[in-house]
């Protein structure tokens, strides 16, 4: 019986490409998992989990996400300073007025893995309000 090959990519030959993601109409967990899908590499046919081998993603469209059932009133983001009485609540709506492309870094940080490069692999993401940008695309997605 013959023994499968697999084969590791070299981390300082991986090529990396950029890809842009569309976010209009579009609900935030099936874009973020998309996003996520593509910043990790998973995508890739040389896929290995203790590597970085992701692409470059920019995410247009941001401020026209859309959310099902009463999640704009309901939904609420947590964060404590570590002090007693340290707790503090930011309400969708609320978030979505003064920054909504922090929605979606939030939601693809929590779909990545715990991993030690899980950081890098939030610095290849570009969230973009509108449609213009100044970065350069290879392929679209």
């Amino acid at each position: 019986m013959k023994a499968q090959k697999t084969t590791v990519p070299n981390p300082n030959k991986v090529t990396r490409s950029w890809w842009e993601v569309d976010a209009s109409g579009n609900t935030l967990g099936r874009v973020a998992t998309r996003i996520a899908h593509l910043l990790r590499g998973k995508h890739k046919r040389d896929f290995t989990p203790h590597q970085d081998c992701g692409d470059f993603v920019v995410a247009t469209n941001v401020d026209k996400l859309k959310f099902t059932g009463r999640k704009i009133e309901q939904k609420k983001y947590y964060r404590h300073s570590g002090y007693l009485g340290g707790l503090k609540v930011t309400k969708l709506k609320d978030e979505l007025a003064g920054k909504p492309d922090q929605v979606l870094k939030r939601a693809v940080f929590s779909m990545l893995d715990d991993i030690k490069f899980r950081k890098k692999l939030m610095s290849r993401l570009k969230v973009v309000t509108g449609t213009a940008h100044t970065f350069t695309i290879d392929k679209r997605s």
